[in-house]
């Protein structure tokens, strides 16, 4: 098979068609077949794509006038993998192929991100590296700060400091503000918030290998904000938007954090530690309380945090919780806008206390495997305790379709970027 092909998209049936086909060989072209282009189905042409990959083309070009952004992007997602995730040509007109370059390079770099081996990747090197990269897109706008292993305990950050102490890698936090107005007192439109658990052992609570092998990817939420602040960037946002990324690796050591103690978190909230391995929601809990003190119109988090979340969505779907309805017709609308998809799972108020604690305001979850019934939300309730305004334009996501351990039909195996258009197109919603 040639390196390069070009591919088409056709509602004329070629004579050698063959009826469960997804494409068929037409000269020098691969002809991807659709019974109606003015009503794409968008997962055939993702699935076609990944097809094609697995022959061995190494870069393609995509031609004709029935390609459109959403269908291109559909095929760049199933053809991409690693090694190919900057393989692949646009076309249609200026504006169309810019996009489309912006997305494949940011969705390239998180995706690069989180495939990257947990030795190479430690809490530090990703909070610089998220720096670094936006730095790098628009210098004059970026500022930053990275605070470090004891200096979190002492400016309050007991989450990310006490899940990160028990490694030889310290934890780390990224505050990055994203300021194109030249007003140091621009009011902030909305703050992200990333998990960046850069490997999880489940601490004293520890995974079984099967579970442990893909724990590289719990640092997907940080990736994933920090490429959508990229891509609205690069798309002109004009709004100020902050970054936190709380990072750390989940470890067991002498110095790791131990089942029974009480965190006591800056906002006074104290929390029991029930299990070790649900520490994603301890370091976002500081995220949290961080976002509200800049007192932006949304704070919007995302974070690899439940296997609750993955088994109610199939892991095709992130799952979106909020306590603002408003948030989850925002969210539900950008998702199905960049054919990202998205699901609401339930949050009430009355989740904020599916974690009880006889010792402390709460516990971080419960002893029962995987949290219990309704863990996903369980989840989400701990994490709305640390929010505001009774959670008015506050928005969390659980990627449950961050990441395959394994190719399917759809995709290669590892990360995928989903929840970066979503996020990417709330920024720059008006």
């Amino acid at each position: 098979m040639s390196t390069q092909a070009h591919i088409r998209l056709t509602s004329a049936k070629p004579e050698n068609w063959q009826a469960k086909s997804l494409f068929s060989f037409d000269g020098n072209e691969i002809a991807i077949y659709c019974d109606d282009l003015a009503q794409l189905d968008l997962r055939k042409i993702q699935q076609a794509a990944r097809k094609i990959e697995t022959l061995g083309v190494e870069r393609v070009k995509l031609v004709g006038d029935a390609w459109c952004e959403l269908s291109q992007w559909a095929f760049a997602q199933g053809f991409s993998k690693v090694g190919k995730y900057r393989a692949i040509e646009f076309t249609g007109n200026v504006d169309e192929i810019n996009a489309l370059d912006n997305k494949q390079s940011v969705y390239a770099w998180s995706r690069e991100l989180i495939n990257q081996t947990p030795s190479k990747l430690v809490p530090v090197d990703l909070a610089e590296q998220a720096a670094e990269y936006l730095t790098s897109i628009n210098d004059a706008h970026v500022s930053f700060d990275i605070i470090k292993g004891e200096a979190l305990e002492q400016q309050g950050w007991t989450g990310t400091y006490n899940v990160g102490k028990g490694s030889i890698n310290p934890p780390a936090m990224l505050v990055l503000d994203y300021n194109p107005t030249g007003d140091a007192n621009a009011p902030v439109f909305t703050t992200l918030v990333g998990k960046g658990i850069t490997f999880d052992s489940g601490g004293y609570s520890i995974k079984p290998s099967a579970g442990m092998f893909s724990m590289k990817c719990d640092m997907g939420g940080a990736a994933t904000v920090t490429g959508a602040l990229a891509l609205a960037i690069k798309s002109g946002l004009q709004k100020r938007v902050k970054l936190i990324l709380c990072c750390a690796e989940n470890m067991v050591s002498s110095y790791a954090y131990k089942l029974g103690d009480i965190l006591t978190y800056k906002n006074g909230t104290t929390v029991e530690i029930a299990n070790t391995d649900a520490e994603g929601r301890l370091v976002l809990a500081d995220g949290l309380i961080a976002a509200c003190e800049f007192e932006g119109e949304y704070i919007i988090d995302a974070a690899t945090l439940t296997g609750a979340a993955m088994m109610a969505t199939g892991g095709e779907y992130n799952a979106l919780f909020a306590l603002d309805q408003n948030m989850i017709t925002r969210a539900a609308r950008a998702a199905s806008e960049q054919n990202d998809p998205a699901w609401q799972l339930p949050l009430a108020n009355f989740h904020k206390s599916k974690c009880p604690s006889a010792f402390a305001d709460t516990a971080n979850s419960t002893t029962q495997k995987g949290g219990g019934a309704g863990g996903a939300s369980n989840a989400a309730g701990f994490l709305a305790r640390f929010v505001e305004n009774e959670g008015k334009g506050w928005l969390h996501m659980d990627l449950s379709a961050c990441y395959n351990e394994n190719a399917n039909g759809l995709w290669a195996a590892g990360a995928t970027g989903s929840g970066i258009a979503t996020i990417s197109a709330l920024l720059l919603a008006d």
